[in-house]
C-alpha cells in the first residue's frame, strides 16, 4: 500500500511560486505581503492540503505561540544563564522557544533569522553582540515580527534593547575599594576591542578621577579570558609596579587567576588597604555566572543577574508580541554588590 507523500511548506512555495519565508508570513499574518500573494499562497495550501498544526493554529489566531531565540555563543555562563532565564518565563505563560546561535561574531545572524521567520514564530530575539544589528531590525520592520535584543553592551539606538550598566557596574566595585582605602587600583582582563570592557574600563577611569585618584594607563593591562594568561599578567603588573594595593578584573575567569597568581608569588588577597610593603592586594571581579556558583575566594564581586535580565526580556517580549506599534525602548538592569569576604 502506497504512503501519500507529505506535503511540506516547500511544496506550497514551490506551487505558490513565492519564497518559503513569504508562505510563512501568510500564515502567521505578519509582514507585508500584497491581496494578491496571500491568495495565491492559501490557494495552494488548500489544493496540495498542506496541515502543520501550529501553522494552523496561527491562520485561525494569527499566532504560533514560538519565540524564536538566537544566542550568539552558548557558551558564555552569562548568555547561557540569560537563556534559562527567558526560556522559563515564556514557558511559564504556554510559549515555546526555538533556539539557535548565531556565532561567536555574530557571522550567523541574519540567516539565523530568516530561518525563524521561515518558521512563523511570534517574535525574535537576539542575544549577544550584534555587527548586524539594524539590518535585522530593518529585516524585522519587514516582516512585521517583534524583534528584541539583549546584550551584555550595545551601541545600538531606536530599538528594543536589554542590558547590563556595565559603567555603573564599574563605579560600584571601583568606589567600594576606594572606601576601603586604596588609592592605586589598576584594572587586569578583558581585550581593547570589546564594547563591555570600554564601559567597564571607562567606569572604572570616570571613579578614580571623581576621587582625585590618578590614573595610570600602564596598570590597565590587557589579557584574554584565561586563568593562566592573568595569572602571569597580575605577576608581571606587581613586579614592576609593587604599590598597587588593588586589582579590579574584567571577569570571574580573569579575577580567580589573578588570585592564583597572587598566591603564588608569595602575596595575600585582602580588602582593606594595607602598606604594600605587607604584599597584600584586594581583588574585585565583575561576575558573569549567579551568585551561588562564585569561587569561593577573598575577593567583592558586582553583578548583573543574567537569568533576572532574561525574565525581563521575556516581559518585553510578550508585550510586543501584544502591541506591535509600542515605541522601542532601552531597558538598563542595575548591577549588584556582593561581597565574599
Amino acid at each position: 500500500m502506497a504512503i501519500a507523500k507529505k506535503v511540506t511548506i516547500n511544496d506550497v512555495a514551490h506551487a505558490a511560486g513565492v519564497s518559503v519565508a513569504t508562505v510563512s508570513l501568510v500564515l502567521s499574518g505578519k509582514g507585508r505581503i500584497s491581496t494578491a500573494t496571500g491568495e495565491r499562497v492559501i490557494q495552494a495550501i488548500e489544493h496540495l492540503g498542506f496541515v502543520r498544526n501550529r501553522q494552523a493554529a496561527s491562520l485561525r489566531g494569527g499566532q504560533t505561540g514560538v519565540i524564536g531565540l538566537i544566542v550568539g555563543d552558548l557558551s558564555s555562563p552569562f548568555y547561557a544563564e540569560l537563556a534559562a532565564g527567558l526560556i522559563e518565563a515564556l514557558e511559564s505563560q504556554g510559549k515555546m522557544v526555538f533556539l539557535t546561535q548565531g556565532g561567536k561574531t555574530g557571522e550567523h545572524m541574519l540567516q539565523r533569522f530568516d530561518t525563524l521567520v521561515s518558521q512563523g514564530v511570534d517574535g525574535v530575539v537576539i542575544a549577544g553582540s550584534v555587527d548586524q544589528g539594524i539590518e535585522l531590525r530593518d529585516k524585522a520592520d519587514e516582516s512585521g515580527v517583534p524583534l528584541v535584543f539583549a546584550s551584555r553592551a550595545s551601541y545600538l539606538d531606536d530599538v528594543d534593547l536589554i542590558r547590563p550598566d556595565n559603567m555603573q557596574a564599574a563605579q560600584m566595585i571601583t568606589e567600594h575599594l576606594i572606601r576601603r582605602g586604596h588609592q592605586r587600583i589598576a584594572w587586569l582582563g578583558g581585550l581593547s576591542a570589546s564594547l563591555t570592557r570600554a564601559e567597564r574600563v571607562g567606569g572604572y577611569c570616570s571613579t578614580l578621577l571623581k576621587f582625585g585618584l590618578p590614573f595610570h594607563s600602564e596598570w590597565v593591562v590587557e589579557c584574554e579570558t584565561s586563568q593562566k594568561q592573568a595569572s602571569q599578567a597580575l605577576t608581571q603588573l606587581l613586579r614592576h609596579n609593587p604599590t598597587i594595593t588593588a586589582v579590579v578584573c574584567y571577569n570571574n575567569v580573569v579575577a580567580m587567576g589573578a588570585w592564583l597568581g597572587l598566591m603564588r608569588a608569595g602575596w595575600q588577597s585582602g580588602e582593606h588597604a594595607v602598606d604594600y610593603y605587607d604584599k597584600r592586594v584586594a581583588l574585585a571581579a565583575f561576575a558573569d555566572v549567579p551568585e551561588k556558583d562564585l569561587d569561593d575566594a577573598p575577593m567583592s564581586w558586582v553583578i548583573t543577574p543574567a537569568r533576572e535580565m532574561g525574565k525581563s526580556v521575556a516581559e518585553r517580549m510578550l508585550q510586543r508580541i501584544e502591541d506591535r506599534k509600542s515605541t522601542a525602548r532601552n531597558q538598563i538592569m542595575p548591577p549588584r554588590l556582593v561581597k565574599q569576604q
